[in-house]
């Protein structure tokens, strides 16, 4: 027998999604500030990529095992999911207050691992957090919550990092002996101190559905199985998941991998790219950096909903087409541009193409995979996210050092190229048999591995 799930009121959806704020805030920092402080310690151009394993890694391993334990997890007093991110978001919390204190490089990229493997511990349980307490008529709407409030969590990291590095970043300013400056410390303190009082605030203002009766004594006849039985159900699920992925999904991996490799490639390198191109310092170019992805994440918050009507008029396939070539467009031109004002505006046309890439690709699939399997593909979808993350990682640092002359300019024309190449891949995708096609559209705003 299932529970029948009540209806919930704006505030009660508000204060459910509110925990986003606080780990999205933590993945902004991540996207902008992490790879200068990185070059702060000494890290040189080619060695970003493999610097940044910890992402693909951590997402790789922690997001389905954690959310396949929280699936058969049930205490009377903690709840299900509420152990699993609060737990996670107080290890962010300690990592992000640390982070600008890390006196070598090694140091440095121990402490992203570390708060990798928290954000995930967070992210996964959240977002089943919400889906088990809407019933399907409010999920669309709890969802487009949870992206305002991940949008507003990126945007409010990078805007960080500008302004205090315009009010305290002063060329007197006093820099750590690492050579870390002081202003970007208060980013990262702001950000310690949301990753723990936003779950907090989701944690004491929602309570959880306790399970039914059928779901208890599945839970606990999972549990009394052996700890390594409990451990490999869920990559059993994923195996056999694979074996009979639909061809749309095998087609949509090699769009992904030309896709998520670019974005890599762009969160790495957009920072060291002002040093080249307009002669900043690290400090300035982190700035700039930050300026640069407050304006694509804005822009996704103010076209995701437009692309809604879009794709119901053109279809899904046509303006996802259409938001890569975008994007590609926009990462070719920001080279050439000068101006620090000027080279701003492209990343409008990155925001619309994030705002499609995070939401069109997830509607399409959901219509091709059954009901029952729904969880395991996006699960699976999920992968195919991280994959070409770790790929690369581990090849564009000697592709920046032996192919693009150790250049961060020639690393971001190598990312628009890149862009272009999956919008040609994605011209192959045969469009899901559907009328409603994005009647259920849920754009997920500003990232998260």
């Amino acid at each position: 027998m299932k529970i029948k799930k009540p209806s919930l009121s704006f505030w009660q959806i508000f204060n459910m999604n509110v925990g986003f704020l606080g780990i999205q805030f933590s993945f902004g920092l991540q996207q902008t500030a992490v790879n200068p402080i990185f070059s702060f310690l000494g890290a040189h151009h080619e060695d970003l990529p493999l610097l940044n394993l910890a992402g693909p890694v951590t997402g790789l391993i922690i997001q389905p095992i954690i959310g396949a334990i929280s699936d058969k997890t049930w205490s009377p007093r903690w709840g299900r999911r509420k152990p699993f991110f609060l737990i996670g978001a107080i290890i962010g919390s300690l990592c992000l207050f640390a982070f600008p204190f890390s006196p070598t490089l090694w140091f440095a990229v121990g402490l992203l691992w570390i708060l990798d493997v928290g954000n995930n511990m967070a992210m996964e349980p959240y977002r089943a957090f919400v889906g088990d307490k809407l019933p399907n008529k409010q999920l669309s709407f709890g969802y487009q919550m949870q992206s305002l409030f991940v949008g507003a969590g990126i945007v409010l990291a990078n805007a960080s990092i500008f302004l205090f590095q315009d009010w305290f970043g002063a060329p007197e300013a006093v820099e750590a002996s690492s050579g870390i400056p002081r202003w970007l410390y208060y980013s990262f303190f702001i950000g310690a101190l949301l990753s723990v009082s936003t779950i907090l605030w989701s944690v004491l203002k929602t309570p959880e559905i306790p399970p039914s009766d059928e779901e208890f004594e599945e839970i606990k006849k999972h549990n009394a199985l052996p700890f390594s039985d409990r451990i490999k159900t869920p990559f059993i699920e994923i195996v056999d998941a694979i074996k009979d992925m639909p061809k749309f999904m095998w087609k949509l991996s090699g769009v992904y991998l030309f896709q998520w490799y670019a974005l890599f490639v762009y969160w790495q390198f957009i920072s060291p790219m002002f040093e080249e191109s307009m002669g900043f310092n690290k400090s300035e170019a982190l700035s700039q950096a930050a300026k640069m992805n407050t304006t694509y994440n804005v822009s996704t918050i103010v076209f995701a909903l437009a692309l809604v009507p879009l794709a119901l008029k053109f279809g899904g396939k046509k303006v996802y087409v259409f938001s890569l070539f975008l994007t590609g467009i926009a990462m070719l031109s920001i080279p050439y541009i000068q101006d620090p004002l000027l080279v701003i505006l492209p990343m409008i046309l990155f925001g619309i193409g994030w705002a499609a890439m995070m939401g069109i690709p997830y509607s399409m699939v959901s219509k091709i995979v059954p009901q029952e399997r729904r969880g395991v593909y996006m699960g699976i979808l999920n992968m195919m996210i991280v994959i070409p993350m770790g790929i690369q990682t581990v090849t564009f640092g000697p592709v920046v050092k032996n192919l693009l002359n150790n250049s961060a300019v020639n690393a971001i024309l190598f990312g628009g190229i890149f862009f272009i190449i999956a919008g040609v891949l994605a011209l192959r995708l045969k469009q899901p048999e559907s009328n409603d096609e994005i009647e259920n559209l849920d754009i997920q705003v500003g990232g998260g591995h």
